[in-house]
Parts: structure tokens; C-alpha cells; sequence
């Protein structure tokens, strides 16, 4: 069966960036079950399973508009330690969820200054190139259940 809308797919996977450090992987972790066309996962590795099938193994070479988007460094911006009342220790790299106009938005602390904090609202990997090594090891159809849901169940998927 090739890889089709509302399949559910699974695969074992590596994720560097160009400098060839590891960023992600299924190993150790198990493999990853999606259901394709659901936006599961990023469009850029999506459109490289498109019409593959179980066995294949496919390199994907993902440009940053394809993956988390281009870095945007308006959504980096100073707000007062105060904010952040009742978090004793503020270290780089934490993440909080800030509401905006737009809704809730996962940022990242990545300046510490005494009276100021620096918050990136850019997923971690925008603007960075995405590289896949992929192994698809199964594709069958998605469950009644599982379309109505949007999302895969059972091993690699979601247990509710």
C-alpha cells in the first residue's frame, strides 16, 4: 500500500540539521505512527512520504518554510522579570506558555538580564534546515476512530 491521505503510517527516523548533529530520532524511543494529511507532522517530510510504501527508506531534505518556517525576529521581545512572579530560578532555555492576541504561544527563554527577560515565541527549529533519514516500516488505513480523532491510537500513536 503506498502512502495515501488518511493512511496511518509508522517510521523510524533521524533528524539532523546541515552541521550533521542529531536534532531528533525514533531510536531508543520506538517508531513514530501518524496519520498522513492530518498535519501530524511537519508538510515538508509529509510531501517526501507521499506515495511511498512500507520498506522504503527515503532522505528528505526539508528548506525551513517547509518545516517550523523562517525564523521571525519580531517574536523575540524584553518583558519584565516581574512577570514571572513565583518561578525563583528563570534559567535560558526554559519555556512558558504566554497568551496573545492570537492565543496561547509556547516561548523560550533566551536572554537573562537583572530586571528584564528575553522570550523567543519562534518554534526552536525555525529558519533551521531539516534533514530526514526515514525507514517507513508500516502504511494501512486509518480506523474510523482514528480519522474521527485526527490522530493515529496504539503503539507510537495516541493512548487516550
Amino acid at each position: 500500500m503506498k502512502i495515501a491521505e488518511n493512511n496511518v503510517v509508522v517510521i523510524d527516523y533521524t533528524l539532523t540539521n546541515n552541521e550533521g548533529e542529531v536534532i531528533d530520532s525514533s531510536e531508543g524511543a520506538g517508531p513514530l505512527a501518524y496519520l498522513h494529511g492530518a498535519g501530524n507532522i511537519i508538510n515538508g517530510l509529509e510531501d517526501a512520504l507521499l506515495g511511498k510504501e512500507a520498506g522504503d527508506e527515503v532522505k528528505a531534505s526539508i528548506e525551513p518554510k517547509d518545516g517550523y518556517g523562517e525564523h521571525v525576529e519580531d517574536m523575540k521581545q524584553e518583558v519584565p522579570r516581574e512577570l514571572f512572579a513565583g518561578i525563583d530560578n528563570i534559567e535560558l532555555g526554559m519555556q512558558f506558555e504566554s497568551e496573545t492576541d492570537q492565543g496561547p504561544v509556547m516561548v523560550t527563554v533566551v536572554a537573562l538580564e537583572e530586571e528584564m527577560v528575553t522570550v523567543d515565541g519562534n518554534h526552536p527549529l525555525a529558519g533551521v534546515h531539516l534533514n530526514f533519514d526515514v525507514t517507513i516500516r508500516e502504511v494501512r488505513e486509518a480506523s474510523k476512530e482514528e480519522l474521527e480523532h485526527g490522530h493515529v491510537h496504539g503503539e507510537g500513536g495516541h493512548h487516550h
